[in-house]
């Protein structure tokens, strides 16, 4: 009976391994002290898959208007840490569509409605995060 369960959890085992997103709760610094939000480059279309490329540690407080070159409108996933909350917008400056993401993984960007024909996969030019 004991082969039985664990023959039934090795599916879920070896997707854990594959999986790419931290625990909005496991966002911290070095030092401990509390990341705000994580952007990263990659999606998949497999969840287990998705938070990989390059990764953009966003602090408390941070108010950026002006995304960093090379991260201007690629960010596909994010994950946001408990008791904060990011605010992005589609163009430079603060300017044009605006969205609130709370604490979670957000896996996939595409899956995220930006107006009416729009997602918002590669779409983020500036954000602010704060934190409880």
């Amino acid at each position: 009976m004991a082969a039985a369960h664990t023959l039934l959890l090795l599916p879920l085992l070896v997707a854990s391994a594959w999986a790419q997103c931290p625990a909005p709760a496991d966002l911290k610094n070095a030092d401990e002290s509390k990341i705000c939000a994580q952007l990263y480059t990659d999606a998949s279309p497999y969840y287990a898959q998705c938070c990989g490329g390059s990764v953009l540690r966003v602090q408390p407080g941070d108010d950026v208007p002006y995304i960093p070159l090379g991260w201007n409108n690629k960010i596909s996933s994010l994950v946001v840490a408990p008791r904060c909350e990011l605010s992005v917008w589609s163009r430079t400056g603060k300017k044009g569509n605006s969205r609130k993401f709370n604490a979670g993984v957000v896996y996939r960007l595409q899956e995220i409605k930006k107006g009416l024909l729009g997602n918002w996969d590669n779409a983020i030019s500036a954000y602010y995060c704060k934190c409880n």
